[in-house]
């Protein structure tokens, strides 16, 4: 594999002597989380980031694709340089959604967390998340990808619904912001042994209790109007829905419809 880091060389130099120290570049890949998946089990690739110009599949939730045209996103997965005990496993999307969010704001781009994955920017999409392991026994290895929209395109994208850019409120340059995120990582990477720290700093940068959401079952049935007060013990959604009753909405069994 070439290890080279490219345009961000300055970054991994920076970073020297972190567990994030190692960086890689491509133009342009399939998937920056598939480059990473081939990595997972091999101990030396710990703490090592992928960074792609372009992805031509980029992954997005439950196998939809997050599209970015070339040189408009910051588009990146890093492998986390120690195992997660698989209890704990849940809290990663959104220890990294914290990291990705403490950097936007240095260049004074505030964004809202909102279930499970996005960061959002005047109610847009601005970034996502998408974490991936691999398991064995009771540890997993984790990778975390990134996708933030940074710049925005002279031509429309095409995209629906259309995204908000970084540069819709401030210039932001992508290596400064891959050094910032990643610096967040290692200040932080402690933080992954106390999930109830995460999730309430989590459900403080969503916003929560007292957030709308409009929620759409995988199982089907029409999208529906609930009020999300905050993270249930495996990282599902406690909801209070219109009738007034409650329930916790899992990972896997559902998504925030935006408008």
């Amino acid at each position: 594999m070439d290890l080279r880091a490219g345009p961000y060389e300055s970054v991994a130099r920076e970073l020297a002597g972190t567990a994030f120290a190692s960086i890689a570049y491509v133009e342009e890949t399939a998937s920056t989380n598939a480059d990473a998946a081939e990595l997972l089990d091999d101990d030396r690739f710990g703490g090592h980031t992928i960074v792609a110009e372009f992805q031509r599949r980029g992954a997005g939730r439950k196998g939809r694709l997050w599209l970015a045209p070339a040189g408009t996103s910051l588009l990146f997965t890093t492998i986390l340089p120690r195992c997660v005990d698989t209890q704990r496993l849940w809290v990663v999307p959104y220890w990294i959604a914290l990291a990705v969010r403490d950097a936007l704001l240095h260049f004074g781009v505030s964004t809202t967390l909102q279930w499970p994955n996005d960061l959002l920017l005047n109610e847009r999409k601005l970034a996502g998340v998408l974490c991936q392991s691999s398991v064995i026994g009771l540890r997993a290895r984790v990778a975390c990808g990134v996708g933030i929209n940074v710049k925005r395109p002279g031509a429309d994208a095409g995209i629906e619904p259309p995204p908000v850019y970084c540069d819709d409120v401030a210039l932001v340059d992508r290596a400064a912001l891959l050094k910032g995120i990643l610096l967040k990582c290692e200040r932080t990477l402690f933080m992954l042994d106390h999930p109830p720290r995460i999730a309430a700093a989590w459900e403080a940068a969503a916003e929560l209790p007292g957030r709308r959401y409009r929620i759409a079952l995988d199982e089907g049935g029409a999208p529906f109007e609930a009020t999300a007060q905050a993270l249930g013990d495996d990282g599902g959604l406690r909801i209070l829905r219109e009738d007034g009753s409650s329930e916790i909405v899992s990972l896997a069994d559902a998504r925030v419809v935006r408008p």
